[in-house]
């Protein structure tokens, strides 16, 4: 037996025989020490490998809950797998060459469809899916959906799907809401997804005892969290909610109350709301005195205490002024239906119509664009967008449109598709893409008809194609699958006009080839989610 260690070996071998000589034990006769060395280290490989305890076994996790969900047909098993192994387009299918349709944006698409028909994943594809959605922020939602109970149980085994324990439910099974021993144990106990989730569950069977709930911990909440479900009371809102958010008013955390603050001005009954309207009105009138009327702007000089406990921050941002900064604050959360009474009993369409004196004009018209959008009143957001023929320029309420897409997003989903289709038929695609961005999908008919020929006008005019990807990729997406045949004419290739960007007759021709094969697979895709029909081959 030797009395050098592995050690002592490594030690030899990393300084070098010459620095540091192997113990007398090592060396043989007629052999050099760096052979010496090698020796005795298999030596020593040979009885370390042989001597190896096996570690204590870990303890096996708990079994993965039941699904108890329908079983994905077969046809859509293999597409989910063939999309999810396809994860390398990055960008939308509009700006990409060929004629294959980009299934990485599908997949969206495809996992909202699942979830509506309530089918469970295949336990084999759960960690792509969970590898995609923590690779893609805007599949979360509808694949821990889809991944349900089983996949919350497999991200709780691997730090990379961390995500999927604070992204949303998961699926979890929750108790009833009438069981208040189960409902407080996962409140206290429960991961932060769950706890969102069951707040949700009871809101919606007691809203009261949910606020109770919510209360009975709110102090040792972390910020973060407090903030997050302040955040999931937007859903089902009500006048209920307000001594909660009264007091949240009052949070250690800044974000905490102007989130508590913009909630509260969303219930117009509501005290803040009462008392931004008093604020409001001391800072706009009517002057009647000249020989058409006009709104007067009177901007607060100071942002006091009371003001910036009900959630008007006092510091604006860099180049704004401080108080065209705390009016816009003002107005935005004052409840719309003061401003009829106070301006001589108008509608919200001649109120938008006033001259505005002192240049205040776009500031007032701003703010009432964001109180539009958090109160959900669709009088006004029709008033501030005004018709779809006017320039976006010289528009009664907003240039800006973002501001138009979230004004849209009140209106009916038909409404809003009409008023898109007459914008693209007044102003062409380049001004519409944010607004496409609000529309249901599929887009209706008379929406995917405007999109369809504007495109086919830039076609033929030879206009430079890339300039239209983005809302290409977008009518992939979005185009009922039914208008594929009649999209087929516009593939072939096209004449180009004298004067037309280089190549773009070839590049339409792709590009409209690729819209009607992604149709046709969006198409495919919907049936093989119905399952097949009975006596029918499999997929059929």
């Amino acid at each position: 037996m030797t009395t050098t260690t592995w050690e002592d070996l490594v030690t030899s071998a990393l300084l070098g025989t010459d620095r540091r000589a192997p113990a007398p034990d090592v060396l043989t006769p007629g052999k050099d020490a760096p052979v010496a060395l090698l020796d005795a280290a298999a030596l020593h490989t040979v009885r370390r490998r042989a001597g190896l305890l096996p570690g204590p076994a870990a303890a096996l996790p708990e079994p993965a809950p039941r699904d108890e969900r329908p079983p994905l047909p077969d046809a859509a098993r293999r597409r989910l797998a063939q999309l999810l192994a396809d994860r390398s387009g990055a960008s939308s299918g509009g700006g990409r060459r060929g004629t294959a349709p980009d299934l990485t944006e599908l997949l969206p698409q495809w996992l909202a469809a699942a979830n509506e028909h309530g089918y469970q994943a295949p336990a084999s594809v759960l960690p792509a899916l969970l590898d995609a959605a923590r690779a893609r922020t805007d599949l979360r939602p509808a694949a821990l959906t889809f991944a349900g109970p089983r996949g919350l149980w497999l991200a709780r085994l691997n730090p990379e799907w961390r995500f999927a324990l604070r992204g949303g439910s998961g699926g979890t099974t929750l108790p009833d809401p009438t069981d208040e021993d189960a409902v407080r144990c996962l409140w206290q106990e429960g991961l932060f997804a769950e706890r969102v989730a069951l707040l949700g569950a009871v809101r919606a069977h007691d809203p009261a005892a949910a606020a109770a709930l919510l209360g009975s911990t709110w102090s040792g909440e972390r910020a973060e969290d407090r903030l997050m479900f302040l955040d999931s009371l937007r859903t089902g809102l009500s006048d209920a909610d307000e001594p909660f958010l009264e007091q949240a008013l009052s949070d250690r955390s800044r974000n905490v109350r102007s989130t508590a603050a913009e909630l509260l001005s969303a219930l117009p009954r509501s005290a803040l709301a009462g008392r931004m309207a008093d604020r409001a009105s001391t800072c706009v009138g009517l002057d009647r005195t000249g020989d058409q009327a006009a709104i007067t702007v009177e901007a607060p000089h100071e942002c006091d205490a009371s003001m910036q406990r009900d959630g008007v921050l006092p510091d604006p941002p860099t180049g704004r002024g401080e108080r065209s900064w705390w009016l816009g604050q003002l107005v935005e959360s004052a409840p719309l239906a003061v401003w009829p009474s106070r301006l001589g009993g108008r509608t919200p369409e001649q109120i938008v119509a006033l001259p505005v004196v002192d240049d205040w004009r776009d500031e007032l018209h701003a703010a009432w664009c964001r109180a539009a959008v958090r109160q959900r009143d669709p009088a006004w957001a029709r008033a501030l967008l005004g018709p779809p023929t006017t320039p976006p320029a010289t528009g009664p309420g907003t240039s800006s449109l973002a501001e138009r897409s979230k004004l849209l997003s009140i209106l009916p989903g038909d409404e809003r598709a009409l008023w898109v289709a007459d914008f693209i038929a007044a102003h062409g695609l380049s001004e519409a893409f944010q607004l496409l961005g609000v529309c249901a999908v599929p887009w209706a008919e008379p929406l995917g008809r405007a999109v369809v020929d504007a495109l086919d006008i830039a076609r033929d005019a030879g206009s430079y194609p890339w300039s239209f990807s983005g809302v290409m990729g977008l009518a992939e997406r979005c185009l009922d699958p039914a208008q594929a045949d009649r999209l087929e004419v516009l593939t072939a290739l096209p004449d180009e006009p004298e004067g037309a960007s280089p190549g773009a007759g070839g590049y339409w021709s792709e590009a409209f080839q690729r819209l009607v094969a992604t149709l046709r697979l969006r198409a495919a895709m919907r049936t093989e989610l119905l399952g097949p029909r009975p006596g029918a081959p499999d997929g059929e």
